[in-house]
């Protein structure tokens, strides 16, 4: 059975445990290139089940999930108090973007540069900005605050994802 809102949203802020977001947004790109810089071609692209995703597509995802994520936050900023915000399905993505097939650099360098951008935007807001919402189409009202915080713990699940793939080589 799938997770509903509510549940995904309390898995990916569990991840955080504490840790400031913003640390954990400045810390990932330089985690992620640790983890897949020593990883043979064959095990960056190796699903560990056939419903689960590879390293590689794992990176990818991240990279396309930053361009998400900044679109979202100035489309919020940029608009009045409850501008809807369209949810996507993720594994389409995957398929469509032909994820497996990707070069682990361009996706590493996009994430990182996307992030760097983020995170000057990020720490250049004021309180007032901070509170601005918008209206996720499957997940309902979201601050830039809340989808902030919701993405470090995105960063954390994928890492420790990472993790787990890289050591069952």
């Amino acid at each position: 059975m799938p997770e509903t809102a509510v549940e995904y949203k309390a898995r990916i802020h569990g991840h955080l445990n504490g840790k400031e977001p913003l640390e954990v947004l400045g810390q990932t790109s330089a985690i992620l290139r640790q983890l897949t810089e020593s990883l043979p071609d064959e095990a960056l692209r190796r699903r560990p089940a056939p419903d689960k995703w590879s390293v590689m597509e794992i990176a990818a995802h991240l990279a396309d999930v930053e361009i998400v994520i900044s679109f979202r936050i100035r489309l919020i900023l940029g608009a009045e108090d409850g501008v809807p915000i369209l949810g996507f399905d993720q594994d389409s993505w995957v398929t469509a973007g032909r994820y497996e097939r990707q070069s682990l650099s361009s996706a590493l360098d996009a994430f990182s540069a996307l992030r760097r951008r983020n995170l000057e935007l990020y720490r250049s807001l004021t309180a007032e900005q901070w509170d601005k919402y918008g209206l996720h189409s499957e997940r309902g009202e979201e601050s830039v605050r809340d989808l902030v915080k919701l993405n470090a713990g995105h960063d954390l699940n994928h890492l420790q994802q990472i993790q787990r793939i890289a050591g069952q080589r």
